[in-house]
């Protein structure tokens, strides 16, 4: 359960506080003393008010979530395996970017971008689609970063089958819940997920704390 949604539930359940506050028994007094209650029913208004506006706000940042490109790999031949086409390996990338590439014909696996900074875990990475989006031999997905200047990452490329992807997706969906991305120990990957290709690449800026 997320931060913001809880600060909502609060906020509701002190609302209903104040409201039994005014609520009169057979005596003529009150469930809860409405000195209480009232203070209490203030502050749940303000907290859901704050709840709304955190989550309008996250909302906004996600649509004006500014995505960049990097360097393009020039693909001669056939394509016989899964390749990533862009960014290249020694590139310095920004906080958000497009991970582009391309697989061979008749391929019938999910396609996963894991990252792994320094930590040494692992991070799924996924846009509205979770896995990513394949297309007339070309695949690509939203790759986020949260480290420090010049840091090191490997961009790990893995294909998956279904039992993998719904371990990943599942694990995307636990960490947006919590707002909680812990990362994956190697021994935590999926037996279904087999890399086919790892490359390394630096941060061109500082994206700690960006979301």
């Amino acid at each position: 359960m997320s931060t913001t949604l809880i600060i909502i539930l609060v906020g509701v359940l002190l609302i209903a506080i104040a409201i039994l506050s005014l609520i009169k028994s057979n005596s003529g007094k009150g469930l809860i003393s409405s000195s209480i209650g009232v203070p209490l029913g203030i502050l749940g208004l303000f907290m859901i008010i704050f709840g709304g506006y955190a989550a309008d706000k996250g909302n906004f940042a996600s649509q004006m979530e500014q995505i960049s490109t990097g360097n393009k790999l020039k693909i001669e031949g056939p394509v016989n395996s899964v390749k990533v086409v862009s960014p290249i390996a020694g590139d310095s990338v920004s906080c958000r970017i497009l991970t582009m590439g391309v697989y061979p014909e008749n391929h019938n696996k999910d396609i996963w971008v894991l990252l792994k900074p320094t930590d040494e875990k692992y991070y799924p990475q996924s846009d509205h689609t979770n896995t990513s989006f394949k297309l007339d031999g070309e695949w690509q997905v939203v790759t986020r970063f949260g480290g420090d200047f010049g840091e090191a990452y490997d961009l790990v490329v893995y294909e998956a089958d279904e039992a993998a992807s719904n371990f990943f997706r599942e694990t995307i969906e636990k960490w947006k819940a919590t707002e909680e991305y812990i990362g994956l120990e190697e021994e935590e990957l999926p037996q279904g997920a087999r890399e086919v290709e790892r490359i390394e690449i630096y941060l061109s800026k500082n994206c700690r704390g960006v979301f």
